[in-house]
């Protein structure tokens, strides 16, 4: 009897005892992270749609009350004055922050004078704490003597109260927050453009392509990776503001200010309402998980990968 027929039944067992070691291995190697990710983000997202199903009683018990919370904030002008608010503040920090955000990227890549020092200022606000981010903006919007006012003051203008005024709250707001995660955004396209190849610009200029064209169909199609990151972060933290709003406006005037996740932290831990926190709570993370699904259903198939 030859060799090879003895030793082909032990073959294939042997094989499929190396398919089985490994994926063993890899969920080995995916257990701390998928325990993390089921502790901190599963588990809370399913414990706090039960909340919102429940109401707490003084006495510490809880009452099944079903949907009547979400009745509530249906009838809640409160919360549609904050989701409408929300909305006009993505619209107005989203786009803005990544536009300036690539031109700023673009600008620092290149070979000029100061580079080094351009990048230091521009990613400067985005280490800053969030405390400190709000008092200086306070002093610049503060009335008679912010540093806007004294500006107007050399125009013959009076003063304005800018946090104060429904007109401008969400204006300032919306500068504020262009100002502090531009440069954080930056950093993100100055690597990708950094890891993009010369050769093609160069290969551009050959043909006769002005920088423009360039731009817009060689470098920007290859920066579509970093861009669906960097808008997916971008919506994030136009619905996550709390900070600064409760140093600077608490939500005034006349909710004018009032954005979602400050309006979940006012009822959680002012009103004491926890049930109808929840509710809001996931009535945020749907929000979040669609606009993420439309994202990535829309941008992917439009995304290069090199």
């Amino acid at each position: 009897m030859s060799d090879s027929m003895v030793s082909s039944p032990i073959a294939p067992r042997r094989a499929r005892s190396q398919a089985w070691w490994n994926t063993v291995n890899a969920w080995l190697l995916l257990l701390p992270a998928a325990v993390l990710l089921l502790a901190f983000t599963h588990f809370p997202t399913l414990a706090t749609i039960r909340h919102s199903l429940f109401v707490t009683r003084r006495n510490g018990t809880e009452a099944f009350v079903g949907l009547d919370s979400y009745r509530s904030m249906a009838a809640d002008p409160i919360f549609w004055k904050a989701l409408v608010n929300n909305f006009w503040f993505a619209l107005g920090t989203i786009p803005t922050s990544i536009a300036l955000a690539l031109v700023m990227a673009i600008w620092v890549n290149r070979n000029i004078r100061g580079r080094g020092f351009l990048r230091l200022a521009y990613f400067t606000p985005t280490v800053l704490p969030m405390i400190a981010v709000a008092n200086i903006w306070l002093f610049f919007y503060t009335p008679d003597y912010g540093l806007l006012d004294q500006l107007r003051g050399l125009f013959g203008l009076g003063g304005w109260n800018w946090l104060g005024d429904p007109s401008t709250v969400m204006s300032c707001l919306i500068v504020m927050v262009i100002w502090k995660e531009a440069g954080f955004f930056m950093i993100f396209y100055l690597a990708a453009l950094q890891q993009l190849s010369p050769d093609l610009e160069e290969a551009a200029s050959i043909e006769g392509a002005s920088r423009w064209y360039t731009f817009r169909r060689i470098t920007f199609p290859l920066l579509m990776p970093t861009t669906l990151f960097v808008a997916i972060n971008a919506v994030i933290n136009s619905f996550k503001l709390v900070d600064h709003l409760v140093i600077m406006t608490k939500g005034g005037p006349n909710n004018a200010s009032t954005l979602l996740l400050y309006y979940i932290y006012e009822v959680a831990f002012t009103f004491q309402d926890s049930s109808y926190a929840a509710t809001l709570t996931v009535v945020l993370l749907m929000l979040l998980s669609s606009v993420a699904l439309i994202k990535f259903g829309y941008l992917d198939r439009r995304i290069y990968y090199q």
